[in-house]
């Protein structure tokens, strides 16, 4: 007499190749979700469905859509690089911002919380610019008056960027032209903004990005020459 065979059906073999949720990978796949459809697209539903199980099972691991996102922050300023002690201040601070523009145009919907609930890697981020800075000279104060000019530079340059229509080399030709096409009533009614975007925005090496690394430039010069002048 053989001995029965073993069947494995259809909902056992997804459950087998199912990997298991864990906080990591159900806050990693939400950054997915919502770089692809912005936050307002992220449900807890929906999440469970992309990890393969069901909703209130996630709840083991996040306790809250809040915290969830608390999570998600946190990923985000994992990415983008940390200052070292010893590093030269101007350097590290230029390639912190620039890699932080980077991050918030590859993940748009955290412009906007990246000032929220802290966690680890946000913590360990924001410790290891102070100290950078801190290294370097700077008072706790000037330091702080440092990171919050920086921030609401980069945040606020990444919103922009974020909303503008801009096109895949960065300028902003498609809209330029659009205003343009009604030259005459442009030049009439708002003649200094149809000579910039006519002399300026539509010149062939035109990028918004440019604006950024102006600015930052600017910005590093007045921390620069106001670390230099304060007073022991």
């Amino acid at each position: 007499m053989s001995e029965p065979r073993s069947v494995v059906g259809p909902a056992k073999s997804k459950a087998a190749s199912r990997q298991p949720v864990t906080r990591d990978r159900a806050v990693q796949v939400a950054v997915g979700l919502a770089d692809a459809g912005g936050l307002e697209s992220l449900s807890m539903r929906k999440l469970a469905q992309e990890l393969r199980v069901e909703a209130m099972s996630l709840y083991y691991h996040v306790k809250s859509k809040d915290d969830l996102i608390d999570g998600m922050v946190d990923v985000v300023f994992s990415e983008i690089v940390l200052p070292s002690p010893g590093d030269d201040w101007r350097s590290a601070m230029r390639q912190r911002a620039e890699s932080a523009r980077a991050v918030l145009a590859r993940h748009p919907w955290a412009i906007a919380l990246m000032r929220s609930t802290p966690g680890a890697a946000t913590l360990k981020h924001l410790d290891a610019t102070i100290g950078c800075l801190r290294s370097a000279g700077f008072s706790p104060a000037m330091a702080g008056h440092a990171m919050s000019l920086l921030d609401s530079f980069v945040d606020g340059f990444a919103l922009q960027e974020a909303a503008l229509p801009l096109d895949p080399a960065g300028g902003m030709t498609a809209a330029t032209e659009d205003i343009l096409a009604q030259q005459q009533m442009m030049t009439d009614a708002f003649p200094h903004l149809a000579e910039i975007a006519e002399s300026y925005i539509l010149q062939p090496n035109y990028a918004f990005g440019n604006e950024f690394l102006f600015g930052l430039r600017i910005i590093l010069d007045g921390i620069d020459a106001a670390q230099a002048s304060e007073e022991p």
